[in-house]
């Protein structure tokens, strides 16, 4: 009886400190982190509490497994994920989603940097404000925080080996609304300059919105919302949705429509069924294998060298 109620003890124990593990978000060793924000976040509101992870055992799965939700995030950061072997030279920075409520910080965080950092890319997650920080006009504070790590990582090129010309964005959900945001939002910074990182362009090289929302006006029209104003200066863009996400295709329709229009290289996959929040984890949908599809895309606008083998 006092074994069992020992290695209760212990167990109890542990469960509590892998669950304090587990409250907030680390990158890990080896990855560098930087604050965006030196002497404090442009427009800040104050926290709502703690950073902390929200997911309970009654949240919805992802590919099987749960998803960290990470909110009160009054502090952005961005976090350098540097391949192992090869460098293509191109870099990518990583918007995850979450309503701008959340951010997804596994499921379209660092399983993105992962596989990015597999095929020889750069990958710096940007953690930016939440919650209530978006959409773009309703928010600065996202579009800010994008602003701003777009131009801390040119800044950083020599020191990172990346090409400054071959810098792009990749979002879902809330964090592809916030890639049309930054694509469309680019010749001027939100925010007073805080030092040289803000002089150089934070316009992305690419673009790849993954289920992206809020795309297209809230009058229940499909017409693109005209927070996006697309040009010809507007990044060449890849697009994914599904026929039955809750947020609707229209969201990548339009914006491809509008991108067409303005005569700007763009590539639209809309599958039949997949729903929404899959990020990179395999389900029985065929949508889910759509980082293939991406990579193809990069080495035909020539951000990765050569032809795919």
């Amino acid at each position: 009886m006092f074994k069992f109620a020992l290695a209760l003890v212990v167990f109890v124990a542990t469960a509590t400190v892998m669950s304090a593990k587990k409250s907030s978000w680390t990158a890990g060793p080896g990855h560098v982190t930087l604050k965006l924000w030196p002497h404090g976040a442009p427009d800040a509101t104050p926290p709502a509490g703690p950073e902390k992870n929200m997911t309970t055992a009654k949240d919805p799965l992802a590919g099987g497994k749960p998803v960290m939700r990470l909110t009160n995030v009054s502090t952005p950061t961005i976090t350098l994920y540097q391949p192992r072997g090869k460098k293509t030279g191109a870099a990518i920075v990583v918007f995850p989603g979450g309503g701008y409520q959340i951010l997804a910080m596994d499921l379209e965080g660092t399983e993105v940097c992962h596989w990015l950092n597999s095929i020889g890319v750069t990958c710096v997650l940007l953690k930016y404000r939440v919650p209530s920080s978006g959409p773009y006009p309703k928010s600065a504070q996202a579009l800010e925080d994008a602003q701003r790590a777009v131009g801390m990582v040119r800044a950083r090129a020599g020191e990172w080996h990346i090409d400054p010309h071959r810098v792009g964005v990749l979002g879902f959900s809330a964090g592809g609304y916030l890639v049309a945001a930054l694509s469309t939002h680019y010749d001027r910074r939100l925010y007073p300059p805080v030092d040289a990182d803000d002089k150089l362009s934070c316009r992305p090289d690419f673009a790849v919105a993954i289920y992206p929302a809020y795309l297209t006006e809230p009058d229940g029209t499909s017409n693109l919302a005209s927070a996006i104003p697309v040009t010809s200066r507007t990044p060449p863009t890849f697009l994914l949705q599904t026929e039955d996400d809750p947020f609707h295709a229209e969201s990548s329709i339009a914006y491809f429509m509008a991108l067409k229009r303005a005569k700007v290289p763009a590539e639209l996959h809309v599958y039949a069924q997949g729903g929404h929040g899959y990020g990179l984890r395999r389900t029985a949908f065929p949508v889910t294998r759509w980082p293939g599809l991406v990579e193809t895309w990069l080495h035909t606008i020539h951000v990765l060298p050569g032809p795919r083998s």
